[in-house]
């Protein structure tokens, strides 16, 4: 029988038991200043400035970031990372998978007292097919017995909109897919914080925006935040009625209010990053200077946020770093995030001044850990994993296709790209023979094809399960009309204006062709008179009809023009499209080779 609300609520862990403020909760009493008893005296740790035993204590900080769903080893390049070696060599180490975390994060933890998990987003969405086909419940699941005990919200927790977070959060089945046990799902034993983000309606956050940990007279407050852009990221119909608000003003605005209920440890989860000049996990982005060696969005947010704010917890550039950056006062504070997929976790130590209540931000110290292969899984996920691949084996195993070598998803114009873009052009041309051309982002290519067998389906087999992790969001194939000259602008949009600075080149249809001359600057790198359909010139007043998914369609990815067209028509999921493409165009004696990357010639 389904468990009850009461019985769910009664097996919520310690987390709830330790939850102290959030919004609309009464306002509690300033903390009192008093120092530690002798007997308490024997779990302090360090002493900064040579104060007496007693005034400070070590909490432990453990976080991660950018999960998405990966609870399996994730494979290929998405499952290592890379180490920097004293020599300036490096060395490539596989990494990841939620049974090997859980070990490191059980040991990592064990005889602290005062330990906290934190993550900063984006646990779910774009997940692989174990938990995407569920809706991301084994995520949680996981989560769970990972005992995480807060995460902000990230771009990706809004895929499939409000409702299906909130039903993350408290529990519940399926709306439409139902029980997919025998047990209805129970939700997060952890708070999702979502500060910044409200409901357009109310004007208040959708979730909490702040929750605080509490052991014996230590508190932290900890403050959560997604990306302001989230709805340039996500589409239209996941963030419909939901308003995101700058990340500094709304961390400023509830440090505040933590400071008045007396908590004055505080931790920002901020679900927007940086970008470290090293792809090694270890890289030092403290050379030569506090922050010299970091770029990216995070660097002005973590130079605005109030210095009240001691320690940032970040996310969604994937990437590895901890680092330093000074607050507006100009002193210094660690900043951190543990790339993807569950290949790192972050240990930090935070110094608790039991007579002030805040930290001793001097104390701070903080480096990013490899999740090896190495350790004994934990047998809880393997459990775990087991009991939902058993579910999801009848249609991850299916064959849909055959390929003849690895069909990769890096490079500026990455072959799965293309090959994803030709099958939406195929089933374009099935809801109207009159489609030109098909675009994809790529942000949607969420991997490449691997000829080597997974598992017992053999090499250059693709299967379901496969197909999923290329394209997970559900997106459907949608046409819509464009003149010649709009279509030029939006492939000067993909480089100009909030893509100048990072651009997000689509991966165009067979028959699409273009100069991209990156030694120019903005909407000049795309050379106009180069882009061609089939051999001809681009007509600036004919009408072309294009095939994009949903999210494209939307104006996503910043490329507002796409938003713009006329004539829609919305087809079936995007998925399904692929999956036909592979099934018509190859067999085990035809397979599909990688498209060869030739229709964007690239100026460097």
């Amino acid at each position: 029988m389904p468990a009850t609300s009461q019985s769910r609520q009664h097996r919520r862990r310690r987390t709830y038991r330790l939850v102290a403020a959030a919004a609309g909760l009464a306002t509690v009493g300033a903390l009192a200043a008093a120092l530690p008893s002798a007997a308490s005296a024997g779990e302090n740790k360090g002493k900064p400035g040579g104060q007496a035993p007693g005034r400070y204590q070590d909490v432990q900080l453990l976080s991660f970031n950018d999960l998405h769903g990966n609870l399996e080893p994730p494979s290929g390049s998405s499952g290592r990372v890379t180490e920097l070696q004293a020599d300036g060599t490096t060395k490539t180490i596989d990494a990841g998978g939620v049974e090997y975390l859980a070990t490191h994060l059980r040991e990592a933890r064990a005889g602290n007292k005062y330990s906290i998990t934190a993550a900063g987003g984006d646990m779910v969405g774009a997940s692989p097919l174990i938990s995407g086909l569920f809706h991301d419940e084994p995520t949680i699941e996981a989560l769970n017995k990972l005992d995480l005990d807060v995460t902000s919200v990230g771009n990706h927790e809004f895929d499939e909109g409000a409702k299906e977070l909130g039903r993350l959060q408290n529990g519940g089945c399926h709306p439409t897919a139902g029980c997919y046990t025998d047990e209805e799902f129970e939700g997060a034993d952890f708070p999702y914080l979502a500060a910044n983000v409200l409901n357009e309606k109310t004007g208040k956050p959708i979730l909490k925006p702040y929750w605080v940990w509490k052991k014996k007279d230590v508190k932290v407050g900890f403050i959560g935040v997604t990306l302001e852009d989230t709805p340039g990221v996500v589409s239209a119909e996941g963030v419909k009625g939901l308003k995101f608000k700058d990340e500094v003003e709304t961390i400023n605005k509830y440090a505040k209010v933590l400071q008045k209920q007396g908590v004055k440890s505080i931790v920002a989860l901020i679900h927007e990053g940086g970008l470290p000049a090293s792809a090694s996990y270890n890289y030092d982005c403290d050379s030569p200077g506090a922050g010299d060696g970091i770029s990216g969005p995070i660097v002005d947010i973590a130079k605005n946020i109030t210095p009240q704010v001691d320690a940032l917890v970040t996310g969604h550039t994937h990437a590895a770093y901890a680092c330093t950056i000074n607050d507006p006062s100009g002193k210094p504070r660690t900043v951190t995030s543990a790339a993807s997929f569950g290949r790192l976790y972050t240990d930090t130590t935070l110094t608790y001044d039991r007579w002030t209540g805040d930290i001793a931000r001097t104390a701070v110290a903080s480096a990013n850990h490899v999740v090896t292969r190495t350790v004994p899984k934990a047998t809880d996920m393997t459990e775990l994993i087991a009991k939902w691949n058993t579910l999801a084996a009848p249609i991850g195993n299916r064959p849909i296709g055959y390929i003849s070598a690895d069909i990769p998803s890096t490079g500026t114009e990455s072959p799965m790209g293309d090959l994803i873009a030709d099958a939406q052009l195929a089933y374009g041309k099935e809801l109207d023979p009159e489609t030109d051309l098909a675009l994809m982002n790529p942000g949607g290519v969420r991997a490449g094809l691997t000829y080597a067998a997974k598992g017992t389906e053999g090499d250059g087999v693709v299967t379901y399960a496969e197909g999923f992790t290329v394209q997970p969001f559900s997106n459907t194939v949608n046409l819509q009309d464009f003149t010649g000259a709009q279509l030029i602008q939006i492939l000067k949009e993909q480089v100009s204006g909030s893509n100048a600075a990072s651009p997000k080149i689509l991966l165009p249809s067979t028959g699409l062709t273009y100069t991209l001359d990156m030694t120019k600057s903005g909407a000049d790198r795309v050379v106009a008179d180069t882009v061609k359909l089939n051999g001809t010139a681009i007509d600036p007043a004919a009408t072309y009809r294009v095939a994009t998914n949903s999210f494209l369609a939307g104006g996503g990815d910043g490329i507002t023009t796409l938003g713009l067209g006329t004539n829609d028509l919305v087809g079936g999921d995007d998925l399904a499209a692929l999956q036909q493409y592979l099934t018509a165009n190859s067999s085990a004696t035809s397979p599909i080779a990688p498209p060869v990357t030739n229709r964007i010639t690239i100026v460097q």
